[in-house]
């Protein structure tokens, strides 16, 4: 008998396929990605095969915020950081990063529990082995989100332009990517359609960044003027005050405020002699 346990509810397989066929049998998408599914979102037991991480990423955000449980299987590199920027409720996410020998039985085992299983295959997946998952996707009621080509899938994902933005006027850092997505599939699907997404959006989660200022920074470098002191004013090279002579009439000696300012300011002003070599 199987089971799946999720937040310590543990119900057997036959179980939760009642409740799927009692509950929706459309589980909520980005608004920017309606226009490239049938019904405007991801249908239970389908198999949409997606040929790029954002577009992944994107799949999972508001059906994980809904309440669904979402498991990624053989991607090491994927970041939780990145995933909580995209909108995904890490709570609700389980990371396979290294399945190992046993991949087929872990997405087939994580099929019967969680609503959307994204699935990187290793090499050279024997089509009957993709046919026999999809085929546990169906009577389940699980989305597989294969990362990547995969025969028979229902409906497949493919970026066809892109281009990243953020940096500004040379410099900053990459916020987002504007992503033009194609859809193609079976059935209902079969017409090709595209949409441009921004993802993440610049009123998501990642903060808005201030544009930097075009006017150019300061030169390093050693500077050719004293930086001012405070409360002081630097006007030439410190000259001696000149002491009253101790000859001549009386009173010569006593000089007025304003005529030793001027014999100082004179002083400061003089170029000195160059000096004579004594042979």
């Amino acid at each position: 008998m199987r089971t799946a346990n999720l937040g310590g509810v543990v119900r057997t397989a036959s179980e939760r396929d009642v409740e799927v066929v009692a509950g929706t049998r459309t589980l909520p998408v980005v608004s920017g990605l309606r226009d490239l599914l049938p019904g405007g979102g991801l249908r239970r037991g389908a198999t949409v095969a997606v040929y790029t991480s954002s577009v992944m990423l994107a799949l999972l955000a508001a059906a994980s915020r809904a309440g669904s449980w979402c498991a990624v299987v053989g991607l090491p590199g994927l970041s939780p950081i990145a995933a909580a920027e995209m909108g995904i409720a890490l709570e609700r996410l389980a990371l396979v990063p290294h399945p190992g020998a046993e991949w087929t039985t872990i997405v087939a085992a994580l099929l019967d529990g969680f609503d959307i299983v994204v699935a990187a295959a290793p090499k050279n997946i024997a089509p009957a082995v993709a046919g026999r998952l999809a085929a546990r996707a169906r009577q389940r009621g699980s989305v597989l989100v294969p990362a990547g080509a995969w025969a028979g899938a229902d409906l497949t994902l493919a970026p066809v332009r892109g281009a990243w933005g953020g940096l500004g006027a040379g410099r900053g850092r990459l916020r987002h990517r504007e992503l033009t997505v194609q859809a193609r599939g079976r059935g209902a699907a079969s017409a090709a359609r595209e949409v441009t997404l921004e993802l993440p959006a610049i009123t998501g989660v990642l903060p808005p960044i201030q544009v930097p200022s075009t006017q150019a920074p300061p030169i390093c470098g050693p500077s050719t003027q004293a930086p001012p002191l405070h409360g002081l004013s630097i006007q030439g090279p410190a000259t001696p005050t000149p002491t009253p002579a101790a000859h001549g009439p009386a009173g010569a000696g006593h000089r007025s405020g304003a005529q030793e300012q001027a014999t100082h300011e004179n002083r400061s002003e003089e170029t000195p002699k160059p000096l004579r070599k004594v042979g």
